[in-house]
């Protein structure tokens, strides 16, 4: 691990901490101990089934693309390296992104599948839109005022707009470095290899447009988050504090949280948990502990549910490159 790396990980690392702490400083543990007592264990049984759901419904659409892009894919392959790489988010964000991409890369250049991750993103990222909109549809005078007073205003008045300024710059920097990179491929071997690169990432990102089974993608993609609403419900619904909401409720729990793992800390930790607590407490009256339970049991069971099969898909891939060795 080069120094690059360990000073992005202790950076997340320690924005991780400070959300935990400012999500945790001012808990009453008693009450929260209260609150896991009177938890409705059952009501987690749908929860670690729609977990599931999600992640194979994430195996299939990935696949998908990689067969679109030329990559001649097994589930199973896909499901590991998926796995695989959410084990590594659990430690490093954005690291499991890199390293699903290096156990499939053996059947293509590495740009082409991180290709097809991006083209995977960028949909999650319209899904995550398509349900703000939804959520604020439904009930805009509740959860209207969450969104402009905890993320809008956050970003404008407080910051006085310095964080568009930074995007904008970061925008035309990386403009230009693309204008150069191409301007000059035949003439300099760096831009050369950076360009050739690039294409292999092009030729993945378009692995939607040439799928010929466009209209299974969208329904795994409609899958993948219909499980996320159902996590949120069943966690909801163990909980005597917030047994009475409904999807509605649980669809706007679902947009908050994936807003969470946006923020660059391991796991999501912290970050989720603070903001769960805010939303419950600031929307719905409730308790911060209440958030607080809420975002422990969806976080920290899906984590554990993270592990368990990051480190069986882990060891049946380790033991499948042996054998290969061996031939």
């Amino acid at each position: 691990m080069n120094v690059k790396s360990i000073l992005k990980y202790v950076l997340s690392v320690a924005l991780a901490g400070v959300l935990l702490w400012l999500a945790l400083r001012s808990v009453d543990w008693t009450a929260f101990v209260e609150g896991l007592k009177l938890t409705q264990w059952g009501w987690l049984v749908p929860f670690f089934g729609a977990s599931v759901g999600a992640l194979v419904f994430r195996a299939f659409r990935w696949r998908l693309l990689l067969r679109s892009s030329g990559l001649k894919t097994r589930w199973l392959e896909a499901w590991d390296a998926n796995n695989v790489g959410n084990l590594a988010n659990l430690g490093l964000p954005g690291a499991g992104e890199v390293l699903r991409c290096g156990y499939l890369s053996g059947k293509s250049t590495f740009g082409t599948v991180f290709g097809t991750v991006l083209m995977e993103r960028l949909w999650d990222i319209v899904a995550i839109f398509l349900m703000l909109g939804l959520s604020l549809v439904l009930d805009r005078d509740k959860f209207g005022p969450f969104f402009a007073q905890q993320v809008w205003e956050p970003m404008t008045t407080r910051l006085q707009f310095s964080l568009w300024w930074v995007l904008v710059v970061v925008v035309l920097l990386v403009a230009l470095f693309f204008w150069a990179v191409f301007r000059y491929r035949d003439r300099n071997r760096f831009c050369g290899k950076v360009a050739g690169g690039l294409a292999s990432v092009g030729q993945g990102f378009s692995s939607f447009k040439h799928m010929q089974h466009k209209g299974a993608f969208l329904l795994f993609t409609l899958g993948i988050w219909f499980m996320y609403l159902l996590m949120a419900f069943s966690v909801m619904k163990s909980m005597p504090d917030l047994a009475l909401l409904d999807m509605k409720d649980a669809l706007f729990f679902t947009v908050v949280g994936n807003c969470a793992s946006i923020i660059p800390v391991p796991g999501g930790i912290g970050a989720y948990h603070y903001l769960m607590a805010l939303a419950v407490s600031g929307i719905y009256g409730k308790t911060w502990e209440a958030g607080i339970l809420y975002a422990t049991l969806q976080h920290e069971l899906h984590a554990v549910l993270v592990l368990i099969l990051g480190v069986i898909s882990y060891l049946r891939f380790s033991v499948a490159r042996r054998r290969h060795s061996n031939l």
